[in-house]
């Protein structure tokens, strides 16, 4: 279990990455070739998303006494944030790009894993 918790951790800090690097497209940043429309509200939510797993990897990688309730919460949070994004491309005025679609496709499936893999862990140990 203590694999997994670190795993989860470190994972949780990669998506925090990647999240930051979408709140940062939808700013208005560009990233080499890459670029997004600007979307307030998106870069808003990703800069949450980001935070969250921030405090949930680090409780993880610190073996704080809250690092399995964090993980469940922040894996949780992040993924209402990727749900909420989805919804949004399928309901909004303009058709988003691939790279948008795909995004969000990955980071629903690896969050749902993430949040899985801790719920199950915690519920085993108590």
């Amino acid at each position: 279990m203590d694999a997994l918790r670190r795993l989860l951790g470190g994972l949780s800090l990669l998506y925090a990455l990647v999240f930051a690097t979408f709140a940062l497209l939808h700013a208005g940043t560009e990233l080499g070739p890459v670029r997004e429309p600007v979307i307030v509200p998106a870069a808003i939510v990703e800069t949450l998303c980001c935070a969250v797993l921030i405090g949930g990897g680090y409780g993880a990688l610190a073996r704080r006494s809250w690092a399995w309730d964090g993980l469940i919460y922040t894996h949780a949070a992040a993924l209402g944030g990727v749900l909420l994004g989805i919804l949004a491309l399928a309901f909004g005025p303009e058709p988003g790009s691939a790279l948008l679609t795909w995004y969000h496709s990955v980071m629903a499936l690896a969050l749902a894993s993430g949040l899985s893999g801790a719920f199950y862990v915690s519920r085993v140990r108590r």
